[in-house]
């Protein structure tokens, strides 16, 4: 699997040289299609410091590239970040992450934004639910 060029740009971008292990970090977190873990990560990638593993997650996470996004039981996830603006789903279950556009949850935004004295700058929506795998085992 060839790594997105705005992954490594963005490890470039934050400071950090281009090294084997952040390379390696950059790989795994492509082959990722449901959100991960850094347990996860660092598991993929023996050898490679924690704090090498944090440090890329976060930079990552400021450059927009990745979502964290936290779970009922208290833990962390995280996913590539794939659309410009969008929302997610969580399984409660298995803790497979999806994302989703919708334009009726934007209108409602814009709506709720004529209504409050301010202005909105941001917001987030995550749907937690028992995903297609998960529905049989929970019957």
């Amino acid at each position: 699997m060839v790594v997105r060029p705005d992954l490594l740009a963005a490890i470039e971008d934050g400071g950090y040289r281009l090294t084997s292990a952040r390379r390696r970090i950059a790989k795994t977190i492509e082959m990722f299609e449901e959100g991960f873990t850094a347990e996860s990560v660092l598991n993929d990638v023996p050898g490679v410091g924690r704090a090498t593993v944090f440090r890329t997650i976060r930079l990552l996470l400021d450059a927009g590239l990745l979502c964290r996004l936290p779970m009922p039981d208290g833990s962390t996830r995280y996913n590539l970040t794939r659309v410009d603006h969008h929302h997610h789903t969580v399984c409660v279950s298995c803790g497979t992450v999806s994302e989703f556009r919708d334009s009726t949850i934007e209108r409602l935004v814009r709506s709720i934004g004529r209504e409050i004295r301010g202005e909105i700058v941001s917001h987030r929506m995550e749907f937690e639910i028992l995903c297609e795998k998960c529905i049989p085992e929970s019957k």
